[in-house]
């Protein structure tokens, strides 16, 4: 039988902390708990963890600093992060996400939520694009950066630069969602023209020439008020 799989909770508020680590535990999870982020940095130093769950609002320094903080422990920088934050705090949530957390939850959440999110993003974690000298290749989807060249269900699909550029980025962690920001900072190189419509419709076309080859899957899922996904359906079970 294999060993519990440990995630670090750090979480200042005991009934929300005692919460979390109950409905982890009864799923076969090891939640490893701190109220603060020196005791968090001392524990994920300790053993690398399976995830993180880090709460935004801390006593000791914000999540966010925190999470640098884990992000520079050897062997940290592999470890998935779900940042709690408050249901008001949008622009926590997008921060968050624009660092490179894998997700986030606002209190108040139901404890069968955060288990469904934590079971999200190892699932994500653990089908991380294949990569090769030169090629990324997620489930139906092979990308050659050297030749410029994508193909679907091993047929060739003609994209503009901007188009690859965020197929690309999409591929690199299946599920992950990219913000628009995001988006214009990692594949867009010329400032004019990175806007959000510009961005929508690279989004949309993209989309109708997967589509055309394999019309019954979504290949790029839109994250209401948080940005863009590869489809669900595209990463590797």
């Amino acid at each position: 039988m294999s060993s519990p799989q440990p995630i670090l909770v750090v979480e200042d508020e005991t009934g929300i902390a005692d919460a979390i680590r109950y409905v982890l535990a009864a799923d076969g999870f090891a939640p490893v708990c701190c109220s603060t982020a020196a005791d968090a940095v001392r524990e994920f130093s300790a053993q690398i963890p399976r995830l993180a769950i880090l709460d935004v609002g801390l006593p000791d320094c914000s999540g966010f600093e925190l999470f640098h903080r884990l992000r520079a422990v050897p062997g940290g920088a592999d470890v998935p992060v779900l940042f709690v934050t408050a249901r008001s705090d949008e622009i926590d949530r997008v921060a968050g996400l624009e660092m490179g957390a894998d997700d986030y939850i606002s209190k108040p959440f139901s404890p069968r939520e955060l288990l469904a999110r934590v079971r999200a993003v190892l699932r994500r974690s653990g089908k991380e694009a294949a990569t090769g000298a030169s090629g990324i290749a997620v489930g139906p989807l092979q990308l050659d950066e050297e030749r410029h060249r994508v193909d679907y269900h091993g047929r060739a699909v003609e994209l503009s630069r901007y188009e690859f550029g965020i197929l690309r980025l999409l591929m690199l962690k299946p599920g992950r969602v990219y913000t628009r920001d995001e988006l214009m900072a990692k594949v867009w190189t010329d400032g004019t023209e990175s806007f959000d419509r510009t961005i929508d419709a690279h989004i949309k076309s993209l989309r109708a020439k997967l589509k055309a080859i394999e019309p019954g899957v979504e290949p790029v899922r839109t994250v209401r008020g948080s940005g863009y996904a590869l489809g669900d359906e595209l990463a590797p079970k």
